[in-house]
């Protein structure tokens, strides 16, 4: 195959995002029960040992670690206090300690977390919540980032910056310390868990008692009250146990998180916290979308990834402060890489699916949480696209039709970005695509974690201009500048071809 050069009106710009060791968190470390080794909790033996070291050497032990690790934090001795809280129902008279003990204990059960030190890339990128106090051809964004760390855990990240008239990219300077969110309280939907109920399968005799003992919307302390008194009847209702661990499972994938207000939004941090996203929350697409009353909100879809298998979850918020989490079902939510239109379409939600592994295809929804069996738009046909194809974020609404952005992968697994063009009332309906790449790895770009890659989990429109950010080779993360107009023509002036 001859070598595929990128369009003459797709500009790379110089930004690199690289992954930065030295941006840490403080998380729980539990001895004896790390990830890689399970085995027996050492924490008994630990506190044994700590408890005898005399007032001297807890207080220079402190003195050093304050010295060593205040700058990488905010708040250390908050964590340690937080963290010594956990384990304080294994001393007896812990109440007598004092406060210094109580901090060193806290500190042997923290462990810093280098959130990106392997990797920092798939971006998304969406207009700012806030653009007061700019010119008015100026508009400021912000990015999504896979971070991953150590065990090859992903994470959330945020970078916010401002784009100029002359399409100038400029980031916000970034963060000093990276801070976790608190869990928050979650409501969670009758609906929401009967579909879910029904797709890892069950007693549906035991489900269903719970289920009618459920308000339309409810909390945490329904669904105890409910799965008491199926625990009740567990003599009579042989599967009751295996009931109970399926609704605990949902409840804990569904959940709700908050950062506090005063922490500013690069700093924040999105880590796994539910069972089905333990190895990773990856690849966010992120898209403002319009509400029928006008007012917008912020969904991302992203995979959820527990070690063994993958789901799609569906990250909401209004004001980056405040997130909900929750799984999505149906057949159309099946794989990878869904990405959701920014506005219904008539009544209904419409979103991006590859549930067949290897082509592009359009799934609907009428809650946002369920999705139907996709509807086949695009299979692999270019030699560029043979292995797979998939889509490269929220499509783009444009006077012309939905900009779709897609990844194909050929020959030696590269990595290409190409491009579709969908109606706008009927989006099942393709009137342009592209044959050949908008953007493939350049030689810089080609080495990495996983060569050959580009991917991009979303752009955003500025102007005339498409700003797109893209991960290289599963490690950095670069932008390209694509010009709206010179696209659209290229993608109208190709033949379309059907779905097979």
């Amino acid at each position: 195959m001859s070598a595929v050069h990128d369009p003459s009106w797709v500009q790379r710009t110089e930004h690199v995002l690289r992954p930065d060791s030295d941006r840490v968190i403080s998380r729980i470390f539990l001895p004896g029960q790390e990830v890689a080794q399970k085995g027996e909790s050492r924490a008994t033996a630990i506190l044994e040992r700590v408890l005898v070291l005399d007032e001297a050497e807890v207080s220079h032990q402190l003195t050093a670690l304050r010295a060593r690790f205040d700058s990488r934090h905010r708040d250390l001795p908050a964590t340690w206090q937080a963290h010594f809280a956990m384990m304080e129902h294994r001393i007896a008279g812990a109440g007598r300690l004092s406060v210094d003990q109580r901090d060193l204990i806290g500190a042997y059960f923290t462990q810093e977390f280098s959130i990106e030190s392997a990797a920092l890339f798939n971006p998304s990128m969406v207009e700012h919540p806030d653009q007061s106090g700019l010119p008015a051809d100026s508009t400021r964004f912000l990015m999504t980032l896979r971070a991953v760390g150590e065990g090859h855990i992903s994470s959330i990240e945020f970078r916010t910056g401002v784009i100029s008239g002359a399409n100038m990219i400029t980031f916000d300077p970034l963060p000093e310390f990276s801070v976790l969110p608190e869990a928050s309280t979650v409501t969670y939907s009758r609906v929401s868990f009967e579909q879910q109920l029904n797709e890892i399968g069950g007693d549906q005799t035991n489900s269903d008692f719970v289920l009618d003992a459920l308000p339309e919307q409810f909390s945490r302390r329904d669904l105890d009250r409910a799965l008491d008194e199926l625990r009740e009847q567990r003599l009579t209702r042989g599967s009751a146990v295996r009931t109970i661990e399926r609704f605990e499972w949902i409840a804990a994938c569904s959940y709700a998180i908050e950062f506090a207000a005063a922490t500013p939004l690069q700093e924040r941090v999105i880590m796994p916290r539910s069972p089905d996203e333990t190895h990773g929350i990856e690849d966010v697409r992120l898209v403002r979308f319009e509400m029928e009353d006008e007012s917008s909100c912020y969904l991302g879809t992203y995979t959820a990834y527990n070690g063994r298998n993958i789901a799609s979850h569906l990250l909401a918020t209004t004001d980056f402060a405040r997130f909900t989490v929750t799984q999505m079902t149906g057949p159309g939510s099946l794989n990878k890489g869904m990405a959701l239109f920014p506005r219904r379409i008539g009544d209904t939600y419409f979103a991006l699916s590859r549930a067949d592994r290897e082509s592009n295809g359009i799934t609907c929804s009428d809650d946002l949480h369920h999705w139907d069996e996709p509807v086949l738009i695009q299979t692999p046909l270019e030699s560029w696209e043979i292995v797979q194809l998939g889509n490269c974020g929220s499509p783009i609404e444009t006077a012309a039709g939905w900009l779709v952005l897609t990844h194909g992968v050929g020959p030696m697994r590269q990595y290409s970005i190409g491009a579709l063009l969908l109606d706008l009332e009927n989006p099942n309906l393709v009137i342009g695509q592209l044959t050949t790449p908008i953007l493939t790895p350049s030689p810089d770009e080609r080495s990495g974690y996983v060569p050959n890659v580009v991917y991009t989990c979303g752009g955003m429109l500025h102007g005339r201009q498409l700003v797109l950010p893209y991960g290289c080779s599963d490690t950095v993360t670069r932008i390209a500048l694509i010009d709206l107009d010179q696209l659209l023509h290229a993608l109208l002036a190709e033949p379309t071809k059907e779905a097979s």
